[in-house]
């Protein structure tokens, strides 16, 4: 999620308007709302000096509006947070040891994320029973989604295409 979501997330989180939080941080009244959009909408992205001020306006730690950083242990927690957040992941306790779950109640989002996870698991399953090699399960893991045959997925216009041709319907 980039950091303009993540903006907006908390904010509204918050019940904040774009004009109050822009105004939090220091910008004038008449173009706080503005600025918050084009912050929001990926249009600009913050410094550090202001996603601190962000962060402390939106009671929240600049690393949960900072695109995570999963090669240090506090990014990686914020990433987790990220999922719980949007895709319903809980945090719980099975027979004494901590475990990641799913909540059923996201509906499609859930059944989405499952149908991955089980095809990670029964990628995982294979190479411990010695059916596939570690290169094997490696290139099917940084090859994902396409060498993933458990599964059908639609092809999506990529962002930019998508924008360019909202731009062209406004026209």
């Amino acid at each position: 999620m980039a950091i303009g979501e993540r903006i907006h997330f908390f904010r509204t989180l918050r019940s904040m308007t774009q004009k109050y939080l822009g105004m939090a941080v220091g910008f004038p009244e008449r173009t706080a709302d503005v600025r918050m959009a084009q912050y929001e909408s990926g249009n600009r992205t913050p410094k550090a000096d202001l996603t601190k001020l962000l962060a402390d306006a939106l009671d929240v730690s600049p690393q949960a509006l900072a695109v995570p950083d999963i090669d240090s242990n506090t990014g990686l927690m914020h990433t987790l947070f990220t999922l719980e957040d949007l895709r319903g992941l809980r945090v719980g306790e099975i027979d004494g040891e901590i475990c990641l779950r799913l909540d059923r109640g996201r509906g499609r989002a859930y059944d989405e994320l499952l149908q991955m996870l089980s095809a990670w698991h029964q990628q995982a399953a294979k190479l411990e029973a010695g059916e596939i090699t570690k290169e094997e399960y490696d290139q099917w893991r940084y090859r994902y989604p396409q060498l993933d045959t458990s599964q059908r997925r639609a092809a999506v216009p990529s962002q930019m295409l998508s924008d360019l041709l909202v731009e062209d319907l406004k026209k």
